[in-house]
């Protein structure tokens, strides 16, 4: 079965409202996980080179690019593991792999942090939870997204919080760890948990895909992108905003 919304939003009306309401600097992200060959968009093709999840979303957002990776096509491990299209790496799960870095004091802090990143478990099946990743910029996408990354500046962020909150209020908790961003934090949890969170980006994301020092990264679950983009223009435009018009 191809996982689908029943609802069919106008992926190109609303990626036109967030980049032009918000002076986006790239577009939005669509990103499919894919549970099998038959959840692959027809027509959309492999990349070609075995890169980083976060490269693939910046040739996505950036570049305009449409294609899907399997876990052959992944070049970072952690990032594979997060997005549940590889086995955590015993180095990884140890601790070993960050410590070497030297981003922690020791392997049991390294661990620690490991056991709290968000990843897509699989099921009882042997099989992968994920068959391949899926890219498009939001505006071009020929598939239902499961989630959709926004790479933007702070001030950016701050109107997303504000719309998510327009109509209920209450406050975000966002979870991040300076690792794994793009990945685990704005891909990962926003599909298990069903809610928007916001990470800082990481130094593997920034060096290997662009990510600028004044830009933030962003994963909003499809099912909330119209009503948050329908309020952008409301918050947005609202007396006192940093970014009215």
């Amino acid at each position: 079965m191809i996982d689908e919304m029943k609802n069919k939003p106008d992926y190109e009306k609303i990626s036109q409202i967030l980049v032009e309401t918000l002076n986006l600097s790239q577009s939005p992200v669509a990103v499919k996980f894919a549970k099998s060959a038959e959840g692959l968009p027809e027509g959309v093709p492999e990349v070609e080179d075995t890169v980083r999840h976060c490269q693939m979303v910046a040739s996505a957002g950036k570049d305009g690019k449409i294609f899907y990776a399997t876990a052959g096509k992944h070049a970072c491990a952690g990032g594979g593991w997060a997005l549940g299209l590889k086995e955590i790496t015993p180095s990884l799960q140890t601790g070993e792999f960050y410590y070497k870095l030297g981003k922690y004091e020791s392997w049991a802090a390294c661990m620690r942090t490991i056991q709290s990143v968000p990843y897509v478990h699989k099921t009882a099946s042997t099989e992968p939870a994920t068959y391949a990743t899926v890219y498009a910029p939001l505006e071009k996408t020929p598939f239902d997204p499961h989630v959709v990354v926004i790479v933007a500046q702070p001030v950016v962020l701050l109107k997303f919080a504000q719309a998510i909150l327009y109509k209920l209020g209450g406050r975000i908790q966002s979870e991040f760890s300076g690792i794994q961003s793009v990945c685990a934090d704005a891909c990962a949890q926003p599909y298990i948990t069903g809610k928007p969170n916001i990470s800082l980006g990481c130094d593997g994301s920034r060096k290997f895909s662009g990510i600028d020092d004044d830009l933030m990264v962003m994963g909003i679950p499809a099912e909330l992108l119209e009503e948050i983009t329908d309020a952008i223009p409301v918050v947005t435009g609202a007396a006192g905003s940093k970014l009215k018009k």
